[in-house]
């Protein structure tokens, strides 16, 4: 279990990665710029233009050391994997829950009400940090809001409508963004809407990078329980799209991007110099701020929370993979339900 909280980030451009008896070696420029002792490492993630010896590479497949390359973005480009893991009686367990429609709406209503009642969290964290009154009874109807859609998703009869349901509570939640920043920060954090392709400010292009790290958490955990990345319940089904990580990561969201890239904000430890503005209007975080996030990232992967079901404290960093066992084992036929988790 702990191993598979120590995830290697390099974002160093140019860095070479080789092995060298049992250790990773990175070498920038030929020369040993650092190094770790591989059998720490339970995956290698790297960002924008790293290299790997073929050595390395391989060595990592043999172990069942997945290796991600994601652009300086976050954007996924390549995922390098050694043999398939996993029961074939689960993943066909998978596939028949997917056909079958009344499941399927079930899981799809789970994965939303984690993300609805995390995001419900959030605001209302928020709203008691806030010293000001009117913004905090603007957070409090927000969240109002939240629980008014949690209640209507209960009785949704199809997956429109479940989609309509986590549509409209986005857009409820997103509105309050600046509000949950510090008046202090907003000037160089003013969020504008939710953007994507590409970022058009400092907060989308912040929460856009927690979210693909976010993403590849929750696709390695269901690789390493067995099930199928690609097959999912609520998002809709496509050609190399990980729809079932995707289904998984609604309900981190909050949990582990929001909250991380607010805190980020308002504690002052990103400055606009952490960003780059491109042609276009588009926006990304440079180096120094990728570098920033990663690093907090890891240390909020390492902070513990109340698991609703487990009854006990556990790290964030192990949440995809203590949900996806649980998601197996609903899938199995061992649990009459799949619960989501939700950050009291």
């Amino acid at each position: 279990m702990r191993q598979l909280l120590n995830t290697l980030y390099i974002s160093t451009d140019e860095a070479y990665l080789r092995l060298e008896g049992e250790t990773l070696v990175m070498n920038v420029d030929k020369v040993k710029r650092h190094q770790v002792p591989l059998h720490h490492l339970g995956a290698i993630v790297c960002l924008g233009r790293v290299g790997m010896s073929p050595q390395l590479m391989a060595r990592c497949m043999s172990d069942g050391r997945s290796i991600v390359w994601l652009d300086e973005n976050g954007r996924f480009q390549v995922r390098v994997e050694g043999p398939v893991n996993g029961n074939i009686l689960l993943r066909q367990a998978q596939f028949r829950a997917a056909d079958n429609t009344a499941k399927a709406l079930d899981l799809s209503k789970c994965f939303i009400v984690g993300k609805l009642r995390n995001s419900r969290s959030v605001l209302m964290r928020s709203a008691r940090d806030n010293p000001d009154a009117a913004e905090r009874e603007q957070l409090a109807r927000a969240a109002k809001a939240l629980a008014i859609n949690l209640r209507n998703l209960e009785q949704a009869p199809t997956p429109d409508s479940v989609l309509g349901l986590e549509g409209d509570a986005g857009r409820v939640y997103f509105e309050q963004m600046n509000t949950m920043i510090k008046p202090a920060m907003r000037s160089s954090f003013e969020y504008k809407g939710r953007s994507r392709r590409p970022p058009r400010d400092n907060v989308n292009a912040l929460i856009s990078f927690l979210y693909a790290l976010i993403l590849n958490d929750c696709r390695s955990a269901l690789e390493a329980v067995g099930l199928d990345p690609q097959l999912g319940f609520f998002h809709q089904v496509r050609p190399g799209r990980p729809s079932l990580a995707l289904d998984l990561m609604e309900e981190f969201r909050a949990v582990a991007g929001d909250r991380l890239a607010l805190t980020l904000i308002n504690r002052g430890q990103l400055q606009k110099e952490d960003f780059d503005y491109r042609e276009g209007g588009a926006v990304y975080l440079n180096d120094k701020g990728r570098q920033t996030v990663v690093r907090a990232y890891q240390e909020r992967k390492k902070e513990t929370v109340q698991h609703p079901v487990l009854e006990t404290a556990v790290e964030i960093g192990l949440l995809p993979l203590l949900q996806a066992r649980m998601l197996a084992r609903y899938l199995r036929g061992d649990v009459e339900a799949y619960i989501p988790f939700f950050n009291k």
